[in-house]
């Protein structure tokens, strides 16, 4: 259902948002766990993106993803700066000639745990960077809204066992069992292992670099090969240099934790 997108193609996004190559292999793993996820399911017309991230890009691979399904996009959030964010950053993609075909509600909401579920009924809601951030007693209702909102439901959230990765980036985080506790028989586990240390950063010259040059190719390449590779590393391992822990529920889910 998605295509094949290479970590370099997704470095443009990631550009535009402001992030780098640790963003776009983040998008990277992502849809290669969207993808098996979604593989053989019903395409979605419509998709929910139920809150923006708290800190890091406005989940522009989600744009993509849209974009992709041929689907009808509403955004949803609390916070009108995080809107206007998201605004320009597709307005840059559009200004480039990206996300032309897009057909976007953005919506501002009085807050995560208590939009109506009805109003912005779709076919996939889907979060990033969300949940942590809503308080912990709200969030088996924002998990139920995700549910009665549309019939799959994808959620990517900061991994609270990586506790380097939790301390550098300043969010908050959620451990895999707590989200299986919200979204019991989802398919979950753990992704987003890139093998450079978190908190690196980059020059301009560096970051345009990136788009064009022949070894900076060859390291994408490479670091492709690698994200495939993530699941077969130990268990433990996962639990505690992964930098995201997913759930993904629908009915007939696949369950699996990897």
């Amino acid at each position: 259902m998605l295509s094949n997108r290479s970590i370099r193609q997704l470095y443009f996004p990631a550009l535009t948002e402001g992030e780098g190559v640790g963003t776009a292999y983040e998008y990277y793993v992502k849809r290669l766990a969207l993808g098996r996820w979604l593989a053989g399911r019903p395409r979605p017309a419509s998709l929910l993106i139920a809150g923006l991230p708290q800190k890091y890009g406005s989940s522009l691979d989600f744009f993509l993803l849209a974009e992709e399904l041929g689907a009808r996009l509403t955004v949803l959030d609390e916070r009108p700066e995080a809107l206007v964010k998201g605004q320009r950053a597709i307005a840059a993609m559009q200004q480039a000639g990206r996300l032309t075909g897009l057909d976007i509600h953005w919506v501002k909401v009085d807050d995560l745990a208590g939009w109506d579920p009805q109003a912005h009924a779709s076919g996939l809601a889907i979060c990033s960077e969300v949940l942590q951030r809503v308080p912990a007693a709200a969030r088996p209702v924002f998990a139920a809204r995700l549910r009665q909102a549309a019939p799959l439901s994808a959620l990517f959230c900061p991994n609270r066992d990586n506790e380097a990765h939790v301390g550098l980036s300043g969010l908050g985080g959620v451990t895999l069992g707590e989200l299986q506790a919200l979204f019991p028989g989802a398919a979950s586990g753990y992704i987003d292992m890139p093998p450079f240390p978190p908190g690196i950063t980059r020059t301009e010259s560096q970051r345009a670099q990136a788009t064009s040059g022949r070894m900076e190719a060859l390291a994408m390449w490479g670091l492709g090969l690698y994200a495939r590779a993530e699941g077969w590393l130990p268990a433990v391992v996962r639990r505690r240099q992964a930098h995201i822990v997913y759930a993904f529920s629908g009915p007939d889910g696949r369950k699996r934790e990897r």
